[in-house]
């Protein structure tokens, strides 16, 4: 596999516990491969816990012990990259995320959450869970709209997003929220932050159809791949299945609009919205 830089262990306990996965790999003259076959994984997810772009749970952090004779190095200190502020079905996902370099989304029904505004965020979240209270909807939006403060960088993330028609004429929150929503993802993108395709409904059927998906690429670990369905989700590493949804995702971008009638789509529904809120 490729080689990795190294990692700043003071940057985050997962950097730490990663570096010293790495350590004690290549004291004990194990190749990524060959550890991953001795915990039943891939040698890419073990590169995954390496670059921190993966979370170590306790069932892979006592086998590691075992196998690198570590003692109980790492069953004592996986617990401390397991806090989040997300759900856990996404927390995983939305730490690999924050460590992209490269995201390619397919949308299908509502607007990715790195492209949301807190209006817009706040009712998806009291859909999600009409019964919570008011302060755990505040820290779900907070934790929400926190990932999207990784596009105050000018250049990094690249985020790549086809949007299906559907998640822009789903009426969420209210005309004016979606409004604002749509104004939103049409600044990004005329300010060449994002690039942002629309996915007609006259596309009709296409290779995404069954759902969602969200690549992830990393300077200095294997390509991830999201999959989210209702309250659950999965991080894929295999090789051919980033391969064959890669192609996927191409398909998509071919016989989406282009990224000027995106827009130009986009404001124009923005408008509509803000039109009919007002009559």
């Amino acid at each position: 596999m490729a080689g990795q830089k190294d990692l700043d262990p003071s940057s985050s306990p997962r950097a730490l516990l990663g570096a010293e996965l790495r350590h004690a790999r290549e004291k004990a003259a194990l190749s990524q491969d060959e550890l991953g076959q001795r915990l039943f994984v891939s040698g890419s997810f073990i590169g995954q816990l390496e670059a921190g772009t993966r979370r170590m749970l306790p069932e892979y952090a006592r086998m590691l012990d075992v196998e690198l004779g570590t003692g109980d190095f790492f069953t004592r200190n996986c617990g401390a990259t397991a806090k989040s502020r997300y759900p856990e079905h996404f927390a995983e996902a939305a730490e690999a995320e924050a460590r992209a370099v490269a995201i390619r989304e397919y949308a299908p029904m509502l607007i990715p959450g790195l492209l949301q505004t807190p209006a817009y965020a706040r009712a998806v979240n009291r859909a999600y869970d009409p019964t919570a209270p008011e302060e755990t909807i505040d820290e779900w939006v907070d934790g929400r709209i926190a990932r999207t403060r990784l596009l105050g960088h000018p250049t990094k993330p690249l985020l790549w997003a086809v949007l299906d028609e559907a998640a822009l004429r789903r009426e969420i929150g209210g005309r004016s929220v979606m409004a604002e929503a749509l104004r939103h993802i049409a600044d990004l993108s005329r300010r060449g932050r994002v690039i942002t395709q629309v996915l007609p409904f006259s596309a009709g059927a296409h290779t995404a159809t069954e759902g969602s998906l969200k690549l992830m690429d990393f300077e200095d670990a294997p390509p991830l791949v999201y999959f989210q369905g209702v309250r659950t989700g999965r991080l894929e590493d295999d090789p051919s299945t980033i391969t064959q949804l890669r192609l996927t995702f191409e398909l998509l971008a071919a016989v989406a609009l282009s990224p000027e009638k995106s827009l130009a789509m986009i404001e124009a529904l923005a408008q509509d919205y803000a039109h009919e809120e007002l009559s």
